[in-house]
């Protein structure tokens, strides 16, 4: 299924290949063909596979390929050479290895996170009523509470402790954003998702991140070195941190999907051993919306202008591209308005 310039490979038992310059999708239902130069990336969806070849071809135009578990998860993402200098990556990991640079970074990423959660909880408390209302909005207090204590991080683990209790509280309010909806939600559950609502948030993740390791792949920066997420193997640390920004605006449109009817539960199913996860079919309604959010423009506080929400990946890309390099003095986080 090609939606804008994302091919979303569906089928597990689809195949991609390549033949006079355009995409083959193998299927039991027959073959597409999709011409390579109308692509950016290809997402493969749990088991769906790709042949050497046409990696060769994408990685040559530089095309993304990334293959996503069920759960939204990373599985490999690869590219065509990286873009960029050596001097970028430099300044990066010299960042990296300076404690207190680092911790001015992770700062960013997580302040930008607990202002977007503040202001994501206090629109579902406009739309509620009553007690409810009441509830989010002093909620919503609670967490811009810790917003303050930011400041006072000692380091990456006590900025860490703030973080997560910050997303305590703020998981409380998706609950309660949910209470009169058809999907409930109690806790987060990640490996695996227990419940539809998590199922749900965990593969809207796994999206987001592939499009911020696109973002930083193309501005030259290497999407394992974070700051807020320390250097580990196989692990997009530096994606993870942008993505930190991003993950309120991520949950509320899980949250208005839920509210309005347009996920159910008979878009997933559960497997052995309690974990939930999409079917063929809601899988297939989320890609559809996610396409159409990511046409939506949000007003960017630091650049004074819309930008549309596919576009925030490279923006933000580039903001932090710019900082490292010593062209802007400081980091500007994407924070909703």
């Amino acid at each position: 299924m090609k939606v804008l310039s994302t091919v979303y490979v569906t089928d597990h038992r689809a195949k991609v290949g390549v033949r006079k310059g355009s995409l083959t999708v193998a299927r039991d239902s027959g073959t597409t063909r999709i011409p390579l130069e109308g692509v950016d990336s290809v997402l493969l969806l749990g088991r769906a596979q790709i042949t050497s070849d046409a990696l060769a071809s994408c990685a040559a135009r530089g095309v993304r390929v990334a293959s996503l578990k069920r759960n939204g998860a990373l599985r490999f993402a690869c590219s065509g050479p990286m873009g960029g200098n050596v001097h970028l990556r430099s300044a990066q990991h010299a960042a990296a290895a300076d404690e207190q640079r680092s911790l001015t970074l992770a700062r960013c990423f997580v302040a930008a996170k607990i202002r977007n959660s503040c202001t994501v909880v206090d629109r579902w408390s406009r739309d509620a009523d009553g007690i409810l209302a009441e509830s989010l909005r002093n909620r919503s207090h609670q967490i811009r509470e810790r917003l303050g204590r930011i400041g006072a991080a000692r380091d990456g683990d006590h900025l860490r402790g703030i973080e997560g209790d910050a997303a305590r509280l703020y998981f409380t309010c998706i609950g309660q954003a949910l209470s009169e909806s058809p999907l409930s939600f109690t806790a987060r559950s990640r490996r695996p998702p227990r419940d539809p609502v998590n199922a749900a948030m965990s593969f809207c993740y796994g999206l987001l991140t592939t499009e911020l390791i696109g973002g930083l792949d193309a501005v030259g920066l290497d999407y394992q070195v974070g700051y807020l997420h320390r250097a580990r193997s196989g692990r997009p640390s530096l994606a993870l941190d942008l993505a930190e920004e991003l993950r309120p605006v991520c949950d509320r449109f899980v949250v208005t999907l839920v509210r309005r009817r347009q996920l159910g539960p008979s878009d997933f199913e559960r497997v052995p051993g309690g974990a939930v996860y999409f079917n063929n079919g809601g899988r297939a309604r989320l890609l559809e919306r996610w396409e159409e959010h990511r046409e939506h423009a949000f007003r960017h506080a630091a650049l004074e202008r819309p930008i549309e929400r596919w576009a925030l990946p490279t923006v933000q890309a580039t903001l932090l591209a710019r900082h490292l390099r010593g062209d802007l003095l400081t980091y500007s986080p994407f924070v909703l308005s």
